[in-house]
């Protein structure tokens, strides 16, 4: 009995270091060995336990020489691979929190991106400007998203944005160029 609960100590160990997926077919079977083992008694269990030890020696061997050859890859590789290989096992561990805390800085963003371009409306605003001037109606469009739903003026200005930003990469369309389409399509 002894045997069959160091068997189970160890298997249990090796799975809380992670150990256990340094060969996780022939983990697999040592585990489902040791169960099996707990359902016989006499000649057979002893054969069993004898069978369990010797595939425990040999995966602990396993382990040891891999954990030797990491050891030697790491001092290889240098002080700079081992920060990298630490700041990919922090950014695996923390991906939930990056993500919240992308989402806050994209939602921060959106909002400061908003108020920036409220505040560029009403600079482009002249002084003496009629009720019927577009810069004026602009803002005044503008202000009352503000006022009536603070989230839609920021959805509308990113809207807005993207639609800036696809003009800007295919660039403006001379009339040059709206008139030769124009003559084209008339050809045909």
């Amino acid at each position: 009995m002894n045997n069959a609960a160091s068997a189970r100590a160890m298997l249990d160990a090796w799975r809380a270091n992670g150990d256990d997926r340094a060969n996780p077919v022939r983990f697999h079977l040592i585990d489902a060995l040791d169960r099996r083992a707990g359902a016989y008694e006499g000649e057979a269990r002893r054969m069993l336990d004898e069978r369990l030890a010797q595939l425990l020696d040999a995966y602990r061997r396993d382990i040891d020489s891999m954990n030797v050859a990491a050891a030697k890859n790491d001092a290889a590789r240098g002080p700079l691979a081992a920060l990298v290989d630490d700041i990919e096992k922090a950014s695996s561990m923390n991906e939930t929190s990056h993500a919240e805390l992308l989402d806050y800085f994209r939602a921060v963003w959106s909002k400061v991106s908003a108020e920036k371009q409220l505040r560029d409306s009403f600079a482009q605003v002249p002084k003496n400007a009629g009720p019927l001037n577009s810069s004026s109606l602009v803002h005044r469009s503008l202000s009352l998203m503000r006022e009536l739903s603070p989230e839609y003026l920021q959805q509308f200005l990113a809207y807005i944005d993207a639609l800036s930003w696809m003009e800007a990469m295919n660039g403006p369309v001379s009339t040059e160029v709206a008139g030769a389409k124009k003559s084209a399509r008339k050809k045909k």
